[in-house]
């Protein structure tokens, strides 16, 4: 009898952590099948930051469930206490250029970068279709990540893995 693995902890990290960490997020962990616990904070959160609504509405539309979700600062992951994240992948170009805490265990590392669906000047009705589109980007990319066999996994292995998966 062969015994589970643990989870694989992700951080997913974006600047504000409204829009692309949060899609991320709760798709991961909609998708992860146990396998993954996904997480998601930006490097500057704005006061009182909440995740953009129409993210959420995606979200909800697609069946995928947003309790729970909230912004919050990536120094709550480097924290004392905090979950020990195996992977962490930013998703926007401006966070993936910063510089980042130093995560206790010293994780995988990955940029997958997403244009911000918020970003639009446009109306809500272009903004919201901007949001599926990264939606659905994001879901062919984490359906490969999900999908990879244990030992594409490993701590050896992982960082070199996440950086290749490239959803066409």
């Amino acid at each position: 009898m062969s015994e589970t693995p643990p989870s694989l902890n992700v951080l997913f990290l974006c600047t504000h952590n409204s829009a692309r960490s949060i899609l991320a997020e709760a798709l991961l962990n909609n998708m992860g099948q146990g396998r993954f616990k996904a997480y998601s904070a930006g490097s500057s959160p704005r006061a009182n930051q909440q995740p953009h609504p129409l993210g959420l509405q995606v979200l909800r539309s697609a069946g995928i469930s947003t309790e729970g979700l909230r912004s919050k600062s990536w120094d709550e992951f480097a924290a004392p206490g905090a979950p020990q994240m195996d992977l962490i992948i930013t998703v926007c170009d401006n966070a993936a250029g910063e510089v980042c805490p130093v995560w206790p265990g010293h994780p995988a590392t990955a940029h997958w970068a997403y244009a911000d669906p918020s970003a639009s000047e446009h109306a809500d009705a272009h903004k919201l279709e901007a949001f599926r589109q990264t939606l659905h980007e994001m879901q062919r990319r984490l359906r490969l990540l999900v999908s990879l066999p244990e030992e594409k996994l490993g701590k050896a292995v992982l960082q070199a893995t996440a950086r290749q998966l490239v959803a066409d």
